[in-house]
């Protein structure tokens, strides 16, 4: 399973024979993952769209799973299971990458059924750039609908791996994209030819009132999206983490993004996401430090 990379995924449906009272236990129902000890999963996955299947972060127009901050391999970047790997050689090799690019929130739950066939016991999520970088602004998922696509992958997951634990990540500020960016030239030509994210991007350095209210609106949709996966997460309950948009809030810079299409993560831009996330979760994996002894 090795920086296995999926370009499709299963379909899968709810036998209607499932009563929604026991959906409901199985969502309210506190996780016996949560049990305050050092918890190492046997097999992880990562879940998500393009940045997570780490596009771009390696060569031109490719998928880089090694270079993902999830399930990749390169110590470089230091993902997530890298560094699990540092605590517990036995998940070695017990990494799937899921992710798929151009992948939207209606993508989540084939990718959960994937990992639970799988026997992940750790997911990660990120998930929503798509939904905000539609063709047109009209086509931007609504809250409500990403909201209850992410709760019934979730749900799915608990169903099938109740053990299991999710990280979900908060989606970037792509207006901090746009601000870094709109300046450089290459920028703003790779972002016309490509139509990369127009309804943030389309005529960066237009300071048109209704080009700045455009902007002020995706990145409120994304606002709304992240604060839709801190609903979703806190109603999972302990086995699951949202980072408290600390990938939104993220300082990143250029240097931080593809040359080939300035969007993606790069290699750097990786690193920097396992960095700002990995804190989140650590205390799932790592013994506390003990606190130094006081002096009487």
């Amino acid at each position: 399973m090795r920086g296995r990379t999926v370009t499709a995924f299963t379909a899968v449906t709810v036998s209607t024979a499932l009563s929604s009272a026991l959906w409901t236990a199985l969502w309210t129902a506190p996780s016996a993952a949560d049990t305050g000890q050092v918890w190492r999963p046997v097999v992880m996955a990562a879940l998500g769209d393009s940045i997570t299947a780490g596009f771009n972060a390696c060569g031109w127009y490719v998928t880089c799973p090694s270079n993902s901050w999830s399930a990749g391999e390169d110590p470089a970047v230091q993902s997530h299971y890298m560094r699990l790997l540092d605590l517990d050689e036995g998940v070695v090799g017990h990494n799937v990458n899921l992710a798929v690019p151009g992948a939207t929130s209606a993508a989540l739950a084939g990718q959960v059924a994937e990992a639970v066939e799988l026997g992940a016991d750790y997911v990660t999520v990120l998930v929503g750039a798509q939904d905000a970088c539609a063709s047109e602004e009209r086509r931007m998922t609504p809250v409500a609908v990403y909201e209850k696509r992410v709760a019934e992958a979730l749900t799915r997951f608990r169903a099938g791996r109740p053990d299991g634990r999710v990280f979900v990540a908060s989606i970037p500020d792509i207006k901090r994209l746009w601000r870094v960016g709109k300046d450089n030239l290459v920028a703003r030509g790779f972002w016309a030819v490509g139509r990369i994210c127009p309804t943030m991007l389309a005529s960066p350095t237009s300071t048109e009132r209704a080009d700045q209210a455009r902007r002020d609106r995706v990145r409120a949709r994304v606002v709304g999206y992240n604060a839709a996966l801190a609903r979703v997460c806190a109603a999972y309950g302990p086995a699951c983490r949202f980072d408290g948009n600390a990938l939104f809030d993220c300082p990143f810079t250029l240097n931080h993004v593809s040359r080939w299409d300035f969007f993606h993560p790069n290699a750097a831009g990786q690193r920097l996401i396992a960095q700002r996330t990995y804190p989140v979760i650590r205390d799932w994996f790592e013994e506390p430090v003990p606190e130094p002894a006081r002096r009487g």
